[in-house]
């Protein structure tokens, strides 16, 4: 199984590994296509149980509680992304020199097996922070120019049904973790963006160089543009690495007055001196600073990165305008909840690693911070450092509060912090009211975790919805 198009599954034996959101997809495709399928699975429980009856009944092979032993016969695995690269079922693998693929790989091969359907171009995002708003906000540009599209890959719609249904696509915009980049091996993309690079995932990854070659995936045979970040000299050090298509230019988006080559911004206006036909010395106005929203720092920089890809492709300058004015962002991504006695709340749980908590402070003047939980092995010395001037006090909650804690005492020793010692959901209630007593009119409380919530909530959604419903009692009670 190279790297071309597979056309006959008639009888390969196919061993998807994990259930779950692209585990069952990828079985009934496999299976739909002719493939004897096997599916095997680590966990017994009453959910994988349903889903292994399910397929049974269509004729799939499930294993349940053995995710570690290589099935007989297998000459492809195709594995759910969060399979960690470690497993004894891939080392199994490689020594039987059987190849594996993600979901991402396996819809990549099956592009153009629809008879009249026509093969879309993938433009994709992928970085630390960022991926999902940038790939919706480059969705919404490409509407806005006419062109029939989706968000997909990491969030909307699953590529095996972008790529399998009977919608036709004219360009796909595709967010890409870099769990799903590891296993795509074959993936070449029209254009992509590496948004930033900063440190996540580094145990499933293994590294920092692990990690950053798996987003760097990204790159590899661009037929038109690498798009990347002036501002994280890591994201142009991985183009320079690429190996992409003769022609494929660098394209670097920065806040600041842009180059040759780059987007950026000029007294409020984002500009593009790169797909413009004398970048040396003009530049093409694209959109106001007021279209994007937020208009917060990180979230200008969102919207060149899909503006450069958009405009990669060729859509308009009208397009990037209109698409960014049509943009809504997602809830608990820097929401303003409310004002309450002069002061704003903000909702930024998705926030869930330093980098993104880092932005989102970055957007703000005099901040009373929320912040904690499950810290994933991140430390919180650069944050607290580069944020403690804006800092007006810090609310700690959750499991993993004092790594936070013993940063703010050594690189911001004179903000007052509350250290609240639980961690059921009710804390959020009295996290909001401690909050409300360290601000004062003008500053904005604001809910950046900078880290994982499963310790206190199922999930960000969860722990951003307790803090607007403490918020609306906050007002209520005012």
């Amino acid at each position: 199984m190279g790297s071309g198009q597979v056309t006959d599954w008639q009888g390969k034996h196919v061993t998807v590994a994990g259930l779950g959101v692209s585990g069952v997809p990828a079985a009934k495709v496999l299976h739909g296509l002719g493939a004897r399928v096997t599916v095997v699975n680590d966990g017994d429980d009453a959910r994988a149980r349903e889903q292994a009856a399910a397929l049974e009944a269509l004729g799939v092979t499930v294993r349940l509680g053995d995710g570690a032993t290589l099935p007989e016969g297998t000459e492809l695995v195709v594995t759910a992304p969060g399979w960690q690269p470690d497993k004894p079922l891939f080392l199994a693998a490689e020594r039987a020199g059987v190849p594996v693929w993600g979901d991402v790989e396996l819809a990549w091969r099956l592009r153009g097996t629809v008879p009249g359907k026509p093969v879309a171009p993938w433009l994709c995002v992928t970085g630390t922070n960022g991926k999902t708003t940038t790939t919706q906000m480059l969705a919404s540009i490409l509407r806005a120019a006419g062109l029939r599209t989706a968000a997909v890959g990491n969030i909307g719609v699953s590529l095996l049904d972008a790529v399998l249904g009977e919608e036709p696509y004219d360009v796909l915009a595709v967010e890409l973790s870099s769990y799903q980049l590891h296993w795509a091996p074959s993936l070449r993309a029209h254009s992509a963006a590496v948004l930033n690079l900063a440190p996540d995932h580094l145990d499933w990854h293994g590294s920092m160089e692990a990690y950053a070659r798996d987003k760097g995936r990204v790159y590899e045979g661009n037929q038109v543009a690498c798009v990347y970040n002036v501002a994280d000299k890591a994201t142009e050090d991985l183009v320079r690495e690429a190996d992409v298509e003769e022609g494929c230019r660098a394209i670097g988006f920065t806040l600041g007055t842009p180059g040759p080559s780059q987007l950026g911004v000029v007294e409020g206006i984002l500009v593009d001196r790169a797909f413009v036909e004398n970048r040396r010395e003009s530049a093409q106005e694209l959109a106001e600073v007021s279209d994007v929203n937020p208009p917060a720092p990180h979230n200008i920089a969102n919207a060149l990165a899909a503006a450069a890809l958009a405009r990669a492709f060729g859509v308009p300058p009208q397009a990037v305008r209109d698409g960014l004015r049509a943009f809504t962002p997602d809830a608990h991504r820097i929401a303003h909840v409310a004002d309450v006695d002069g002061v704003a709340y903000v909702d930024d749980s998705k926030a869930t690693n330093t980098h993104a908590a880092e932005a989102s402070l970055a957007a703000y003047g005099s901040i009373v911070w929320i912040a904690g939980g499950l810290a994933k092995g991140a430390t919180f010395d650069e944050l607290v450092a580069r944020s403690a001037g804006r800092l007006r006090g810090v609310v700690l909650i959750g499991a993993d509060r004092a790594l936070i804690r013993e940063a703010l005492a050594r690189h911001a020793p004179e903000v007052p912090v509350v250290d609240l010692d639980r961690t059921d959901t009710g804390a959020m209630l009295q996290a909001v009211q401690e909050a409300a007593r360290l601000a004062q009119p003008g500053d904005t409380v604001l809910l950046a975790p900078a880290c994982a919530s499963m310790d206190m909530f199922a999930n960000y959604n969860k722990r951003g919805d307790a803090f607007a419903e403490a918020v609306r009692e906050l007002g209520a009670g005012a």
